[in-house]
């Protein structure tokens, strides 16, 4: 059997961490068998929700993050159009399959109808929910006369009653289900014409020959109506295999309250798609020895992760989403990036701060870009996300605020012994901005402290907060190269003109 799987979401919001845990357990499982196949399908049954700018944003995820599908809208394949809203004859030609042999019915229950009966049975305190099946009982060929006459109705599932269905699933064993708990006759045709998602589902599943259905487990209870129907049409129904979820660390389904959910959100914080592909592909799953970093085995590549993914390493138990985790994954990445690709990366973000000026066009000089890139090995080694290093290199393209005198301070000195400090670091500068590394810098401050009977610390603070106008910030000597020391004797000149 060839491998074919899909991921098929409904273009009614921005992609979260959820899909995209789904999306990229059915690639890996694709990738990991020989010739298979991953699949995209539109899932936009659901037309007063349907909106364009999502799926614009699901192209927009997927590549960014940098995996692809083999079919789908975009680039076509065999089984097209990929595109439920496109397929709609589909559908109407398989529900008049099973309305032809008795899996089906119409029904004329109008809405309020349906409404009045929920409310008789809440003021009743009534157990039961869900339709009552009265048009189950309409003969098959008055029924059909009434919808060709125009009469507005829907179409119905027959659930066979006081039966259970039983189906495999790869990670949960074998279920069984008892057809009396499943939603009483589910419409599959709309009065619009639509199919609701459970009929369109199983005929494209169907169609288009998926092998192995991965999704996450909150689907579990459509599984047995989708077992049904398979059967009602004498289809051998694919594999399942229903994921764990994804918890916050409250242990409930992870949600907006517990920080970023959107890809969106992560992307525009910072995130690489290497960091967040690597930490989501372990939400759930664990892998073999082969990783991109001897001395951190979780670290992999997309290939990597394709190589070592299996359904036999697929946990039970729900995952838990540990944005911290996610934050040490993003850092490990960073600092495998050269100073070049960081920059690349970084810089829009730094545009987008004003840090080369203000408007639409503001385009960095050849000077700023030197600058821009040689910052990089500053910060690369403390960074978190991308969006931090406008605001921590500001100071090196525009001359920070000198500081309230208090932040100039070392501790057990006070602030005519601060000045005497910073006059000494001023006649240091120039000879530390000279030194071709930090060691040579550091060994000589050092030296020069001994000499006059300083802490290397005293005399550090004053210079860092003189120059950078933070006591936190990036390597003081690294800063000093960068900056020159015409810059930095300026800047303590002034630091020591506003103390005094």
């Amino acid at each position: 059997m060839n491998t074919r799987v899909r991921y098929a979401p409904s273009p009614t919001g921005l992609q979260h961490i959820g899909g995209v845990r789904t999306a990229l357990f059915n690639y890996l499982y694709a990738r990991s068998n020989q010739s298979g196949k991953f699949i995209l399908r539109l899932e936009d049954t659901d037309r007063t929700r349907t909106d364009e700018s999502y799926v614009q944003n699901l192209y927009d995820t997927f590549n960014w993050l940098g995996f692809k599908w083999d079919e789908g809208p975009d680039c076509g394949g065999q089984y097209a159009p990929y595109i439920q809203s496109e397929r709609s004859n589909l559908y109407k030609k398989y529900t008049q399959e099973l309305l032809d042999n008795g899996h089906a019915y119409y029904c004329f229950c109008t809405a309020q109808r349906i409404d009045e009966v929920r409310q008789q049975r809440e003021a009743a305190r009534s157990s039961e929910s869900g339709y009552d099946r009265l048009c189950r009982s309409i003969d098959p060929q008055e029924a059909a006369k009434r919808s060709a006459s125009g009469e507005a109705c829907t179409v119905r599932l027959k659930i066979p009653l006081g039966k259970t269905t039983v189906f495999h699933d790869h990670l949960l064993g074998n279920i069984e289900w008892k057809n009396d708990d499943i939603n009483p006759d589910p419409v599959l045709l709309k009065t619009d014409g639509f199919p609701t998602y459970h009929l369109a589902n199983v005929v494209d599943d169907h169609l288009m020959e998926i092998s192995h259905i991965m999704r996450a487990q909150e689907w579990l209870p459509s599984t047995p109506l989708h077992v049904i129907m398979y059967h009602a049409f004498g289809w051998t129904p694919p594999q399942f295999c229903h994921l764990p979820m994804v918890m916050g660390q409250d242990g409930k389904k992870l949600s907006k309250r517990h920080g970023a959910t959107s890809i969106d959100e992560f992307r525009k914080q910072g995130y690489l798609p290497e960091a967040l592909i690597n930490y989501v592909a372990l939400l759930g799953a664990s892998y073999e020895e082969g990783s991109v970093s001897d001395k951190h085995p979780d670290l992999y590549t997309l290939e990597e992760l394709s190589q070592h993914f299996s359904l036999e390493k697929l946990n039970k138990a729900p995952a838990v989403f540990d944005y911290k985790k996610l934050e040490w994954y993003n850092g490990q990445y960073i600092r495998m990036k050269t100073d070049e690709e960081l920059a690349a990366l970084c810089l829009p973000y730094v545009i987008n701060a004003g840090l080369f000026g203000n408007g639409e066009n503001a385009k960095p000089t050849a000077q700023q870009l030197q600058t821009f890139v040689s910052s990089m090995a500053l910060i690369k080694e403390r960074l978190i996300f991308l969006s931090e290093v406008p605001e921590k290199i500001a100071y090196l393209f525009r001359e920070p605020e000198v500081p309230a005198a208090e932040e100039f301070i070392p501790k057990k000195c006070d602030l005519a012994r601060t000045i005497e400090l910073l006059q000494i670091g001023k006649e240091l500068v120039r000879s530390l901005a000279e030194k071709p590394d930090d060691e040579a810098a550091e060994n000589f401050i050092k030296a020069e402290a001994e000499k006059r009977e300083i802490k290397l610390g005293d005399l550090m603070m004053p210079l860092r907060v003189a120059i950078t106008g933070s006591r936190v910030s990036p390597p003081l000597f690294g800063s000093l190269r960068i900056l020159g020391a015409e810059c930095s004797v300026n800047r303590i000149e002034k630091a020591i003109g506003s103390l005094g």
